[in-house]
Formats: C-alpha cells, structure tokens, sequence
C-alpha cells in the first residue's frame, strides 16, 4: 500500500469519527421552529435587555423618553381634538381619554418599527454566526414592555387626579397587552422579512404609522360609528385593543367584546401567517441582508 493510498485511507477514518451537522433548508410546509426557539431562550433574553440598555444609553433624560412622547401627543391631541375639535371622549375628560389609547398605540407602533428594522441593524450578527432569526424580532418588541409600564405610571397618575378607580374589567389588561403584543411582532415580522430584500420598508414605515394612527380609535372614539360597522371597524387590529384597554381601566362605553373578537382573530391571522412568511424567507436572510 503506498504512502498517498494510506494518507487517504486515515483521513477517511477521521472524517467517519467526526459528528457533522448539517443544517437545510426545509422542505414542503414550512415548519414555525418553536421548539428551536425554545432551545435559544437564553439569547432572547440576552438580546432584549441589551435593546433595553442601548435604548437610552448616553441620553440625558434617559428612561422618561418612555413618558415624554406619549404625554406630548396628548397634550397636542387634547389642545387640537378635544379644545378646538370638541371630539367626544365617552363620558371622561378628554386628556385621559387621548392618554389611555396612546399608551398601548405607542408600544404597538414602536414595536412594529424596531421590529421591521432589526434584521437590517443585526446583519453582523446574523452572516457570522447561526440561531433562529426570529429571536431578533421577538426581542426587538419585547424590550418595548418596559416602555410601556415605564408610561403606564402616568396614567395610573392621571387616574388618581381624575378620580376615576377601575372596576373588575382591569383583569382584562395583560390579555389586551398580549393582542397589542401579538399584533405588532406579526406586522413586524412581515416587514422585517420583506425589508432585509427591498429597503424601501424603512422609508415607508413613518407613513404607515402615521396612517394606522388615524385609522385607529386614539384621538376619538370609535361610538361615532353605529353597528355593524363598530364592529367591522375591528378588522384593524388596534382597534379592539385601544377601546378594550379605556373600557378596562376608565369604563369609558360599554364593553367592546365584539370588536375585540374581531381584532384578536385578524391578529392572530397575521402574526401566523407572519410566522410562516419570516420562517420561508430566513433560508436566505444571510445572503442578502
């Protein structure tokens, strides 16, 4: 035997001793990948709180930006709306009102926003080394949580002012939070997915934020439409969620179940079929983020 067939012969050998992994892309029904999702909790968790301390790193006001931009739009929405427009506000002072529907719109559109861009601004992480590509989304809406009770203070403050007390409906709160949750990372991980091949997404998004505002119930109540139509006005997704969150807290109109049911179907259509898009899509994120 000579001296090139036994070279040949031992890395053969070595290469049978080797455990290879080989990762493909799957085939026929695109698979969600919970459990693999599951296995990197650890790098969730990692990434969300690093979102969380680079958000306001070096700022000078730091975590009260959280506060400052709701409390501004009101302030702006009850001078233009509630002053000069005489909107309706359900039988609450208007400042209040306004406050109770930004809260949940602002951690629903900055949600869908850093989502949307976290694949682009993770592109180093993403070509060097392998995880599921859905923990950056995920973690990108989930660092929003704090912003949210961060702003949430001063509604319980504003409450107390106005003396109005919730009723047993506050229970309804964190299922509301979770659709509101639910609804951004599934409209964020369409745009996500769609922005890593045409970055136009970016220049797109302040216009669709500023549009999904004023087609949601924020500035006004959604009474000013008679059924069915109140009802089918809960195909935006945020519509169930800003009138359940103001029937919870300030029993503002009666209780929203119908358009909640709506909202919450239509957004868990979207987050699915978001899911599975992001999860078609990922096969190919590393090559051209």
């Amino acid at each position: 035997m000579t001296e090139e067939t036994n070279l040949e012969v031992g890395i053969a050998q070595d290469f049978e001793e080797l455990h290879v992994t080989i990762i493909q892309p799957p085939k026929g029904l695109v698979s969600l990948g919970l459990k693999e999702l599951w296995e990197y909790w650890e790098l969730l968790y990692f990434l969300t709180w690093r979102d969380i301390k680079v958000r306001y790193k070096q700022t000078l006001l730091g975590g009260l930006w959280a506060i400052l931009q709701p409390f501004c739009m009101m302030v702006v929405f009850s001078l233009f709306f509630g002053k000069l427009a005489q909107i309706p506000s359900d039988g609450v002072p208007y400042p209040i009102f306004a406050y109770a529907g930004l809260l949940p719109w602002t951690f629903f559109s900055k949600g869908m926003t850093d989502s949307a861009n976290s694949l682009v601004g993770s592109q180093n992480l993403i070509t060097k080394v392998y995880f599921p590509r859905l923990v950056i989304p995920i973690s990108s809406v989930l660092s929003g949580v704090v912003d949210f009770f961060l702003a949430f203070t001063v509604l319980i403050g504003m409450m107390v002012y106005y003396e109005i007390y919730p009723s047993m409906a506050i229970f309804f709160l964190l299922p509301l939070l979770l659709l509101a949750l639910v609804s951004s990372l599934g409209v964020g991980l369409w745009l996500s997915a769609v922005n890593v091949k045409y970055r136009d997404v970016r220049y797109t998004l302040p216009f669709l934020v500023q549009f999904w505002l004023f087609a949601t119930p924020v500035a006004y109540p959604s009474s000013l439409l008679s059924e069915p139509w109140r009802t089918v006005y809960g195909i935006n997704p945020m519509v169930g969620v800003v009138e359940g969150f103001r029937w919870a807290l300030l029993g503002a109109g009666s209780a929203p179940g119908a358009m909640i049911a709506v909202s919450s179907l239509v957004s868990i259509i979207i987050f699915v079929s978001g899911m599975y898009y992001f999860r078609k899509m990922e096969r190919v994120f590393a090559d051209i983020v």
